[in-house]
């Protein structure tokens, strides 16, 4: 499965998701979130149970400023419709997979 581009119109479609949810707020400017873009790509083709998202936050301030995102990148492991985990800078893969897991 593919990286979803989230926005205000579609987060809807990934707050009432049944599957768990890998958020990714970066911006392209950010050189951590160039480091931790294609480790979220990777999780987002290996792992079909995810629904894994991108969210610009120089296009989507209105989607940061709800999830109080301060710094980039910033990930967010939502289920259920609530935030489960936050980590904010640049992780390995095996973190990000383990945000997701437990």
């Amino acid at each position: 499965m593919s990286v979803m581009n989230v926005t205000l119109s579609n987060f809807d479609e990934v707050k009432n998701s049944e599957k768990p949810v890998l958020l990714d707020f970066y911006a392209v400017w950010c050189g951590p979130c160039q480091m931790v873009s294609p480790l979220v790509d990777s999780i987002a083709e290996e792992n079909p149970q995810y629904l894994v998202g991108k969210i610009n936050v120089d296009e989507e301030q209105q989607l940061a400023q709800m999830f109080d995102v301060e710094n980039i990148p910033t990930l967010i492991v939502m289920k259920n419709g609530k935030v489960v985990h936050r980590a904010v800078g640049s992780r390995p893969k095996a973190q990000i997979l383990a945000m997701l897991e437990s």
